[in-house]
């Protein structure tokens, strides 16, 4: 009789975008090589509010995928300005379980300064009334970032996950206290990345999520090709190393950190990895 091999510890790929056309035709087997990596769970993100449909659909044909939508602020001038209660609407879905992905981007795009924090607001303003987690894309902007964030924060609080952090230690300390997550994508497998591993290994435990932001960034073995959802449990060994953590260990930590903080993935019946 041949000893059967241990399923992978579970984890969440929480930040991915599987309606790109990188993945186009291949989902199936994209998920399932994840369900083989132990990732459970896989939040695709839309960027455009006007791709919603089709990033729904992908979340309701397959079980372990969930969904969040928001105009992601590289995208904000070519895109109508959404609206607070468009995405209260979106939210009503029973797959849907974040705001965004919204935030400043100067690096790319500071001439649209203005208009990025205009829709980075309505985006606030909709995770205060909904609940849900804020996602964050940061980006040569900390100082407006940390500024936003926390006026908005005191006014009302709301939960956020700072998305592939790889910002400054300020904007991380800033974020960490609000009570907000970072999360910990391939660029924190880099090995020229310890500035930014040196920021998560102070970070809380209890406050830290994985994510691939797949087609982008893949970790070694992989930097340079696609990337994808099963590669997080790359990014994840790399995470319990910052720790000093056997993988299960940090794997089960981040799967509860992802549940409390995208709580409605959590209740919707599916295998929570716990």
């Amino acid at each position: 009789m041949t000893e059967q091999t241990p399923p992978a510890p579970a984890i969440t790929d929480s930040h991915c975008h599987l309606d790109f056309p990188d993945f186009e035709g291949e989902l199936p087997d994209v998920i399932a090589r994840a369900a083989a990596a132990g990732v459970t769970r896989m939040v695709t993100i839309c960027t455009r509010l006007k791709n919603e449909p089709s990033v729904r659909a992908i979340a309701e044909a397959h079980d372990p995928v969930f969904y969040a939508a928001g105009t992601h602020p590289m995208s904000v001038v070519e895109e109508p300005m959404a609206t607070v209660d468009q995405l209260v609407a979106l939210a009503q879905h029973p797959k849907f379980v974040g705001i965004g992905e919204t935030g400043l981007d100067y690096h790319y795009s500071a001439d649209s300064a203005e208009v990025q924090k205009e829709s980075l607001q309505i985006h606030i303003t909709a995770a205060q009334e909904t609940g849900l987690p804020l996602i964050i894309h940061a980006r040569a902007a900390d100082d407006d970032m940390a500024a936003i964030l926390a006026q908005a924060h005191k006014a009302k609080p709301y939960s956020c996950v700072m998305h592939c952090f790889s910002s400054s230690a300020a904007l991380g300390r800033a974020a960490l206290d609000l009570g907000f997550y970072l999360s910990m994508s391939g660029i924190a497998a880099f090995p020229k990345s310890q500035e930014v591993r040196d920021i998560f290994a102070s970070a809380p435990l209890d406050r830290i999520l994985v994510e691939t932001d797949s087609p982008y960034l893949a970790p070694p073995p992989h930097r340079g090709k696609r990337n994808e959802p099963a590669y997080s449990a790359l990014t994840a060994k790399v995470g319990a190393d910052v720790f000093g953590l056997e993988y299960a260990d940090f794997a089960a930590q981040t799967q509860a950190n992802f549940d409390r903080l995208f709580w409605k993935a959590a209740t919707t019946g599916q295998d929570s990895g716990q």
